[in-house]
């Protein structure tokens, strides 16, 4: 397990004008750091950060993509959402494959961990800007699941270039000085273990500007509790 930062690609992009330089592709770095070859579990976003599982075998790593596939993985995320959100509820409600754009089941469940309003004005609408601390769990695997939901019921997140609130975007990004996706994988339970990325100091930067809570320390807190 490692935890991946924002962006980092997990391989190399198939395509050959999307290459990326290997000093930012997690497999080429890991392999030429414990010379041996590894095989990727499961994928993170580029702009996603968080805990990243591999395997040292093709059989392990088989066995353990079957995990992922029949449901039977615990995955927890944290994110910074626009707008209030409630104190806790569940996207149900299909998304497009990726692949084919057919409909496809996807449930997504969340509790609010915080929530703030800033003086400072976005836009032309509000005074105001509101955002939510959000502790998510995804029950299906669906592509951009989490940033599509959220996006499809007007909190998208803060930091998403493909399905965010571009004001929202460049105001963090110029403004407050606080780059990239607000998205962060923080626990993976699989296989019977545990995996937890820590808080970390971006987190602890965007909380304090903002007034959010701090993120929960799953390596000695349960996720929704």
């Amino acid at each position: 397990m490692i935890v991946k930062p924002p962006g980092y690609h997990v391989h190399q992009p198939e395509e050959a004008r999307h290459r990326v330089t290997r000093e930012i592709v997690v497999l080429t770095l890991l392999r030429r750091q414990i010379e041996q070859k590894l095989f990727p579990i499961h994928r993170l976003d580029v702009a996603t950060e968080g805990v990243l599982a591999m395997a040292l075998n093709s059989p392990t790593a088989g066995r353990l993509q079957r995990e992922f596939q029949e449901g039977r993985v615990k995955k927890i995320y944290h994110a910074v959402v626009r707008g209030w959100v409630e104190d806790a509820g569940e996207f149900d409600f299909p998304l497009e494959r990726d692949s084919n754009q057919s409909l496809a089941d996807a449930r997504t469940r969340y509790r609010c961990l915080g929530r703030t309003e800033c003086p400072f004005a976005i836009g032309k609408r509000f005074s105001t800007a509101r955002f939510s601390l959000v502790e998510v769990e995804p029950l299906t695997g669906r592509w951009h699941q989490i940033r599509r939901h959220f996006s499809r019921s007007n909190h998208p997140l803060v930091g998403d270039r493909e399905h965010g609130d571009s004001h929202h975007n460049k105001y963090f990004r110029h403004q407050l000085g606080l780059d990239g996706l607000w998205l962060r994988a923080s626990l993976l339970e699989l296989d019977g273990k545990r995996f937890v990325a820590p808080p970390n100091e971006r987190w602890s930067k965007m909380s304090h500007q903002l007034g959010l809570p701090s993120l929960p320390d799953l390596r000695q807190n349960e996720a929704f509790n």
